[in-house]
């Protein structure tokens, strides 16, 4: 615990007045508990509703992968969890519609194949032998005897299951490019190898190729209830790989291979589901970048549309569509909380619980039964099930009870405020692990990244680590947030003064309203101390933390994650292509170059005296390592203390799912370089 205090030794005891410590059965939680956790994800419920399998992740004796397998459990939670399969790669279970078999993806021969397995038990055999690209998703037929296939492959590859013949000579370690997209954080610099449908009979293994073109990639197939058909969505108009927005819904015959392109509007439509008649499909569509995420459903054989949601109070992130509901639930964010919402009635309606945060629903085939993972600040992710309007919860897996019932966890407190533009946010407040409201406490304003996306009851074991290291942390949903309507998601932007074009204005809004939460925060809770405030963030909320050390000289320490330092450099070298950062600013560099410069936190280095950590890893394609180079670079010329960790190896996402080591690394450079700078710690 850390607040302000003074140490005395008497009579062979240290005394520490002012200092509450956990005892030794009851800490708080440190960055080396990572490797306890256990990780669950991906529950899928058997056609009946009886049984549930799902995914369950740990982490390697060697502290640098995470080894998963498939679990089953009853749906009436009768008896405990079981693992079904005994690989160290098992993943994406899925049951086949007659129930009788669960389908998985394997790596356990190197090469991840389609596994099959009785859901009676037995010998798990592998139905595909693909010897050349990979599975990006699949899906059962109704037949229970083929499966869809979306593979990332070359196009030219007529046959994946023939290994490619090695050359004899030796091959240049060189990649060629001429698209505007040609890499990705995920998969680096991209090749060849496009996303396209193939059909794989279990009984034979053959292979029939459906789509598959150079051009572009088919992503989230999806069959019809009687297998007559297959949704999907596409960009076919070629230019996907230049940077285009455009996404059609197409709809396939898997028995003559004609593809129809449905009569959607202009824009982005993605994401197709079937209603439960096969009659209509419901999707997610934007008319363009930065405008709502509407639910339309049409009818596939009058082409008639209708709205089924307008994106102006819930931002859809996927869509579900049971037996016996009138239009699809979608997942949405909702003010830090991730729920369940139906859209039946006149009003949307949200149906699980608003402090908590749900994640692959899944329903049985009668739409009676909903499987789901749930979590909140205090608890990971475990699988639960309700009946289909969200009612009746239970929890059916307890992997990470014991781990957590021996720390000390601290429950988010929710304040609002107004900010200067009339607009209403929330200020959320995690207390140090053994609070007491006698002492005074330091302050870590965390910053999320973004500026889409939200914070709030996920398990985030940072904060919690932070808490327990005697820290109070405070964060908000500012302006450029989701979850709190179009809007508010949209007033980050701003309109151009001398073009009139719609353009980011960060380091603005999103800036104003991180301090105003620190300064409401510090107005309402008398024992934060103003003087012991510390700042953190990752990708956007790295650029925010960068930019406020511009700003402000208000913070003790600062340490900044996978952050943006220089908008012109960084407009060159990530993974958005031109067409995205025009419409991110408005413009080019060479119609508005002050848009980036201006909005650029090394322009503006010479101001900065808060000692700054930076944390960067050399394979992000999003913020890439330059921008943490440029902003050591820039401190270091003008004498401000600071230190670079560069983590090797790692994305953007090393804060979530990194190398489990370079994972708990990065927790404890925090922790330490806060500590450091802790004048009274």
């Amino acid at each position: 615990m850390r607040p302000i205090c003074q140490t005395l030794l008497l009579a062979g005891l240290l005394v520490v007045p002012g200092i509450a410590k956990a005892d030794d059965e009851d800490t708080g939680m440190v960055p080396e508990d990572y490797y306890r956790f256990e990780f669950v994800s991906n529950p899928k419920i058997s056609p009946d509703g009886e049984m549930v399998a799902f995914v369950r992740a740990t982490v390697s004796e060697d502290r640098r992968s995470r080894e998963s397998a498939i679990w089953m459990v009853p749906a009436d939670g009768s008896q405990q969890a079981r693992q079904f399969t005994r690989g160290d790669s098992d993943r994406a279970p899925r049951f086949s519609p007659d129930g009788q078999h669960l389908a998985f993806v394997s790596s356990r021969n190197d090469r991840p194949q389609i596994h099959l397995m009785s859901t009676r038990g037995g010998e798990a055999r592998a139905v595909s032998e693909l010897a050349r690209g990979s599975i990006s998703d699949w899906t059962w037929m109704p037949d229970d005897q083929r499966i869809l296939l979306t593979l990332n492959l070359d196009p030219e590859v007529t046959d994946p299951t023939v290994e490619e013949e090695a050359s004899e000579d030796p091959e240049p370690d060189v990649t060629r490019f001429n698209r505007a997209v040609y890499k990705t954080d995920a998969a680096g610099l991209l090749d060849e190898a496009r996303r396209g449908l193939w059909m794989l009979d279990t009984e034979s293994g053959a292979l029939e190729r459906l789509t598959g073109d150079a051009e572009w990639n088919d992503h989230n197939a999806t069959v019809s209830p009687d297998g007559s058909l297959i949704a999907f969505n596409a960009d076919r108009t070629g230019s996907e790989f230049d940077g285009g927005f455009n996404q059609d819904i197409h709809l396939l015959d898997p028995e003559n291979g004609q593809v129809t392109r449905l009569d959607t509007p202009d824009g982005r439509s993605q994401g197709p589901v079937f209603s439960p008649d096969g009659r209509s499909l419901a999707y997610r569509h934007q008319d363009d970048r930065y405008e709502p995420v509407r639910v339309e459903q049409i009818d596939i054989e009058s082409g008639e549309i209708s709205i089924v949601h307008d994106g102006l109070e819930f931002f859809a992130s996927s869509l579900h569509w049971p037996t016996g509901a009138e239009t699809p639930r979608m997942v949405a964010d909702y003010r830090g909380a991730r729920v369940l919402v139906s859209v039946d009635g006149d009003e949307p309606e949200i149906l699980t619980d608003d402090g908590a945060s749900l994640a692959e629903p899944d329903f049985d085939a009668d739409g009676q039964a909903l499987v789901f993972t749930l979590e909140d600040e205090t608890r990971l992710a475990e699988v639960h099930l309700a009946e289909p309007d969200g009612s009746q919860v239970r929890q059916l897996t307890d992997f990470n009870d014991g781990l957590l019932a021996e720390k000390s966890l601290v429950e988010l407190e929710r304040f609002s405020f107004e900010n200067e533009a009339g607009l209403e946010l929330d200020g959320f407040v995690v207390r140090p692990a053994g609070f007491d409201a006698d002492l005074s406490w330091p302050v870590v304003l965390n910053i999320k990244g973004g500026p889409a996306g939200m914070w709030g009851h996920q398990w985030f074991h940072e904060f919690q680590m932070l808490a327990a290291a005697g820290y109070a942390v405070v964060f908000t949903n500012y302006r450029g947030s989701t979850g709190y309507g179009h809007d508010f998601q949209a007033a980050v932007r701003t309109k151009h003064p001398d073009n009139g074009k719609s353009g980011v204005d960060y380091g603005g809004p999103d800036y104003r309203d991180n301090m105003q939460l620190v300064d409401e925060a510090l107005g309402r809770f008398e024992w934060m101390d103003e003087d012991r405030l510390f700042v953190t963030g990752g990708s956007h909320g790295g650029f925010l933390t960068n930019w406020i050390t511009t700003r402000t000289d208000r913070f003790q320490a600062a340490v900044t994650q996978r952050s943006v330092s220089n908008w012109v450099s960084e407009a060159g070298t990530q993974a958005y292509p031109p067409r995205a950062m025009k419409a991110e600013f408005g413009g080019n560099l060479w119609d508005d170059f002050d848009a980036y410069w201006d909005r650029s936190p090394v322009k503006y280095a010479d101001q900065v005296v808060t000692p700054t950590l930076i944390i960067h890893s050399d394979d992000d394609h999003i913020t890439p390592i330059g921008q943490g180079q440029e902003w050591f670079y820039a401190l270091l010329s003008n004498d401000v203390e600071v230190e670079m960790a560069q983590f090797s190896g790692e994305g953007h996402g090393l804060s979530r799912g990194g190398t489990p080591v370079n994972l708990v690394k990065r927790l404890e450079l925090i922790i330490e370089w806060f500590d450091r700078h802790d004048d009274d710690s």
